[in-house]
């Protein structure tokens, strides 16, 4: 049994460029594997526009601005609800804004695709109970995960990136 990420590009401010689903996929799967996780997990992958990223930032964290991703965990304390008929574990879902993306991929001059590995890693271990508003040796843990998770799929923060047009 084999993990599931469903993709759903619901935006048209940028370009998915080729390869970017297979890439979100491995970063799920990577996340999955580092953290030993008794799958078949489910994930959701939403693309969206900084206007509706807005809003759902508004809707659920009271913060009326676009932010680079939301991620909305279905489970609790290690349980997660499964899907009958894959017998996948949902973990819940995960909302990148590729206009975000694209600005943070210019400004820290790394490709969209290393970005959106970034956020989609950072993502999935929000899926999984860890979390970082609270600063502190959490925030810390996570920062290693993510390094040690990009650094397996051959993103490690340390190369320099031209940017593509």
């Amino acid at each position: 049994m084999s993990n599931k990420v469903l993709i759903t590009n619901a935006q048209k401010a940028v370009k998915i460029p080729s390869g970017l689903r297979i890439l979100i996929r491995r970063s799920c799967n990577a996340v999955l594997e580092f953290e030993h996780f008794e799958g078949p997990a489910e994930i959701s992958v939403t693309f969206v526009d900084n206007a509706r990223i807005a809003e759902l930032n508004n809707q659920y964290r009271n913060k009326p601005m676009p932010t680079d991703v939301l991620s909305f965990p279905l489970g609790q304390d290690g349980k997660y609800d499964i899907d009958v008929t894959t017998g996948c574990k949902l973990l819940g879902d995960v909302v990148i804004s590729m206009e975000k993306a694209m600005e943070q991929a210019q400004l820290y001059g790394h490709s969209l695709q290393r970005e959106v590995a970034f956020l989609t890693v950072h993502s999935m271990l929000h899926l999984l109970g860890y979390d970082h508003e609270n600063g502190g040796l959490e925030a810390v843990r996570m920062r290693e995960k993510e390094e040690a998770v990009l650094i397996q799929l051959g993103l490690p923060r340390t190369v320099s990136y031209t940017v593509e047009d």
